[in-house]
């Protein structure tokens, strides 16, 4: 079984250095970059060019990027990888022994905060939850149910904070309670975009900017077999490294793209109460963070800024906040 990773690059040229220098078990790699202004694409030609490179001339978004990659692989399966996100050894070639089950269409590695992301790719046979502080233990939520209104309210109300372990109040994400379970292989809902596998049965839904593309993908995906999730196959993540420049846009748009979802899935009706959900959310949040700024007489700076982005993601248009002047 051939892989082809597709890694989406867009501005975060030190983070996709040591994403590509970590992909050695990649049968092949294809970068597409959105036309980033900082030397990516220059620095893949120099310094990996066995990589297929696709250098777009304006920021499509990440969707239609994946579909390019998508078109120019040779490979069985894709695998989607973020810029911000390595591999550690053996986990490309677990991925593939999972995929060696025919009846599953999709499958996603355990993501794992990556503290020092400046450091070259993940050394071989580097243990990879404790040596020389590339990855620590705490794992990312990467796999989940399917999205619902319910899911939207229980995020939203804070009720999934609140109530982690309750399944009712916290029904969406399913990570912590598969690695409670010890389950290596489980069947999902759906696997987070960051480091998805797929047969190339379906493509991104290209309505969509960034996120929740791939909670629609896997909808769609799920109709042709089974997505599991991997639990051993580690993979290092800077959570937030290729969006954390302009936080507000990035929570705007991911309400932008579950509004989309259900406007596409379940009608105007559902994307409309989707909306009051996402506004109701910020409002609340403002209130919160504001009142702890009062408190502090605004010394604790975060309280401020915090509630500074839940006033502006309030106020964001209907269609959501203006893309990026290359796009």
């Amino acid at each position: 079984m051939k892989f082809s990773v597709i890694v989406v690059s867009y501005n975060t040229l030190e983070l996709l250095r040591s994403c590509l220098q970590s992909l050695e078990e990649a049968d092949e790699i294809i970068v597409v970059d959105n036309a980033s202004s900082d030397g990516s694409p220059e620095m893949v030609s120099k310094e990996f060019p066995w990589a297929i490179l696709i250098a777009n001339s304006k920021n499509v978004g990440f969707g239609a990027a994946n579909n390019l990659g998508l078109s120019a692989m040779s490979g069985d399966v894709a695998l989607f990888l973020n810029s911000d996100a390595q591999a550690t050894p053996g986990a490309i070639n677990r991925l593939k022994q999972v995929m060696s089950d025919p009846q599953l269409v999709a499958c996603g590695g355990r993501l794992v905060e990556l503290e020092d992301w400046q450091s070259p790719g993940i050394a071989r046979g580097q243990n990879p939850l404790g040596c020389n502080g590339a990855l620590n233990n705490r794992t990312q939520n990467s796999c989940s149910s399917q999205l619902t209104l319910w899911v939207v309210f229980c995020e939203q109300s804070g009720l999934e904070k609140i109530f982690p372990k309750s399944r009712l109040l916290s029904p969406y994400w399913m990570t912590e309670r598969i690695l409670r379970s010890g389950e290596l292989v489980t069947k999902v809902g759906q696997v987070m975009g960051a480091c998805l596998a797929i047969r190339p049965l379906e493509k991104f839904d290209e309505r969509y900017f960034l996120y929740v593309e791939d909670t629609d993908l896997c909808k769609r995906l799920a109709s042709h077999g089974d997505i599991v999730y991997v639990a051993d196959a580690l993979f290092g993540h800077v959570l937030g490294g290729s969006s954390a420049q302009n936080r507000w846009w990035s929570v705007a748009m991911y309400n932008l793209g579950k509004e989309t979802y259900f406007r596409i899935h379940k009608g105007r009706f559902s994307a409309g109460l989707c909306w009051l959900l996402n506004r109701c959310g910020a409002a609340l949040r403002l209130v919160l963070w504001s009142a702890l700024a009062l408190v502090t007489l605004g010394r604790v700076a975060r309280f401020r800024r915090q509630a500074e982005l839940f006033l502006r993601v309030l106020l964001c248009p209907t269609k959501g906040p203006q893309l990026p002047a290359d796009s």
